[in-house]
């Protein structure tokens, strides 16, 4: 993820249905302080949000990786993804979450993933259970409930 993806990362992030389960879209300069942030994480810890583009085009359809989160005090690895709503629906963020277990497996030499899902979002929570996280429990985020999904890896 780069600057020059802003214009994709501002229209994903901003947009209504892809952050259904936030508490609003995001506006332009915060889809811009989440690449300074993603950037930040390549350099510092070697992972991040990467964009998800299709293999024939190039064309960005979303956003997965792992992003570090603190639940109850500890930190945890997350895999999280976003696609775009045009291209929901056709197995990209399961594709791109498999493959980032995979890295967190046998790069980084993770021995945990989670997800932090909201209990309404059942298509991330398909993906979840499909890439093989479980239910583990409910966890407080910001004073809203969210369910933790977790795997050993």
């Amino acid at each position: 993820m780069r600057h020059g993806d802003l214009d994709f990362m501002a229209e994903l992030l901003g947009d209504p249905r892809s952050m259904a389960y936030y508490p609003r879209p995001y506006r332009r300069d915060e889809a811009e302080a989440w690449i300074d942030g993603n950037q930040r994480l390549y350099r510092d810890r070697g992972f991040g949000l990467w964009l998800v583009c299709l293999r024939g085009t190039g064309e960005p359809v979303g956003d997965c990786g792992i992003t570090p989160q603190v639940v109850d005090d500890e930190e945890e690895l997350e895999v999280g993804y976003h696609v775009h709503p045009a291209h929901q629906r056709q197995g990209y963020a399961t594709e791109a979450a498999a493959a980032v277990r995979d890295f967190a497996r046998s790069s980084l030499g993770l021995r945990r993933l989670v997800a932090i899902i909201h209990p309404g979002n059942v298509a991330s929570r398909h993906v979840a259970e499909t890439i093989g996280l479980a239910a583990e429990r409910d966890v407080d985020r910001s004073g809203l409930s969210r369910r933790l999904f977790s795997m050993s890896l």
